[in-house]
């Protein structure tokens, strides 16, 4: 028993070292160019050498830890040198350019997001396999807020408004737990270097376990057990989807160098294990606020309580206002499911229509389903542009916090957590029963 302990020790230790992240950065193509005063430094702290017959050892790693202005410029001139001979030696090409030296897929890039907390833009980097830097963006793209905002609704407007519904309450429940969990375990992102940062813009979350493969588990697997006898599909068809969907989004996360293999795979067994409990409840829940008469305010109270004691857990973080914006959205699409049954907006299909055949998809459904995305999309633009505009300045005036500087003033609880909650339940309730309701105004029902 010790020995099978240790050993899984170990194993966690290897999957949790960050030269493994870097190792499979290069196997795809991406390079690092950091100044030899960053590897130098990162070893000083903590890394030893590499030598073949030493034992790896974890790379220390902090959360954005504290540099003085003069360290800051001397690092910027070591980086610039440093790229400067790279360019000089026919290493890489200038951004979106072809390299030099007879690579001629080389190009430099530079993450496409800032640092959501700190404004960080982040280092160059090397990409010498274009087709494997889209493919992983476009898979990371997948566990992202823009990507949900799109889906979501297209889901309840175009497909299935009663497998979004329940989708909504699977999306809530993972990022609840996984960010809490996050901020329990406290674990920081892979250093840097070895590891080259694709993306910045979540750097400053704790990264145990990885949200992202969570999320991206979780939707397309709850998807296809909602869906299938529901829809006629094949089940190999199905299934096959799931599995690329939530592979995409796992690998993407180790090739961004936002988290350890250790840190993907246990996001992904975590969201199996909320799958295998929640899933079973789902029809249930979603009868629960379709019908009861005390649904409105079990819904707010639930949410707004998990909410609390997800922002008690830690300091302030993107990962909190994450969590804030799924719960809003719960709230909102489920106080949203309550009013469509008290008034007959938006019934699903009689249980004899089931399973639903797919339908073919012509001109016509084509045109009308981008209609309808187009025009619903608009609606929560201006839905979340209002409320954003008028919720956090009156947040500041009832609180006392200064509303010159929007990126201060949300790293307050009093602001953020209720503006969350008021500008994502607004968009999550019109999503569900305002736009439909203007659809029929438009004959696009």
């Amino acid at each position: 028993m010790a020995f099978v302990a240790a050993t899984f020790v170990r194993l966690c230790g290897y999957l949790q070292d960050p030269r493994l992240v870097a190792n499979f950065q290069r196997l795809c193509g991406v390079e690092g160019t950091f100044s030899e005063k960053e590897e130098t430094t990162t070893r000083l702290k903590g890394d030893p050498p590499k030598q073949p017959d030493q034992d790896r050892e974890e790379y220390p790693r902090q959360r954005n830890p504290p540099r003085d202005p003069e360290t800051k410029m001397e690092e910027r001139e070591d980086q610039e040198d440093h790229r400067t001979r790279d360019v000089g030696n026919g290493s890489a090409g200038e951004p979106g350019g072809d390299g030099g030296g007879g690579d001629g897929d080389a190009a430099r890039a530079k993450p496409l997001r800032r640092n959501s907390l700190t404004g960080d833009a982040g280092h160059e980097f090397i990409v010498r396999n274009r087709l494997l830097f889209y493919l992983f963006t476009f898979g990371t793209e997948l566990g992202n807020e823009m990507f949900f905002i799109a889906f979501f609704p297209f889901l309840f407007w175009n497909v299935d408004a009663l497998v979004g519904r329940r989708l909504i309450v699977v999306w809530a429940w993972n990022l609840f737990l996984g960010q809490s969990t996050k901020d329990l375990v406290r674990w920081s992102r892979p250093a840097s270097p070895p590891v080259v940062k694709v993306e910045v813009f979540y750097n400053s979350e704790y990264s145990m376990p990885s949200t992202h493969a969570m999320t991206g588990t979780a939707i397309p697997f709850s998807l296809f057990l909602l869906s299938c006898g529901r829809w006629e599909y094949s089940f190999s068809f199905g299934l096959s989807v799931a599995l690329a969907w939530s592979l995409l989004v796992c690998v993407s996360r180790v090739y961004m160098g936002m988290h350890s293999v250790l840190e993907v795979i246990t996001g992904f067994l975590y969201s199996l294990l909320i799958l295998a409990v929640l899933q079973p409840m789902l029809d249930a829940i979603d009868g629960f606020y379709a019908t009861h008469p005390l649904a409105p305010l079990a819904i707010v109270l639930s949410h707004v309580g998990m909410g609390l004691l997800a922002f008690s857990l830690d300091s302030w973080s993107t990962s909190r206002g994450d969590t804030a914006q799924a719960l809003g959205t719960g709230v909102g699409t489920a106080l949203g499911t309550h009013v469509n049954h008290r008034l007959g907006l938006l019934t699903d299909p009689p249980l004899s229509a089931l399973p639903l055949a797919v339908p073919a998809a012509g001109l016509g459904l084509v045109g009308r389903s981008l209609a309808r995305f187009v025009l619903g999309v608009a609606v929560l633009l201006v839905c979340r542009m209002v409320m954003k505009a008028v919720t956090i300045p009156g947040l500041c005036r009832v609180f006392g916090i200064p509303a010159g500087d929007v990126r201060s003033a949300r790293q307050h609880m009093r602001v953020e957590l209720p503006y969350r909650y008021i500008v994502y339940s607004a968009v999550g309730f019109c999503c569900v029963s305002v736009v439909p309701f203007v659809f029929g105004m438009v004959n696009l029902a």
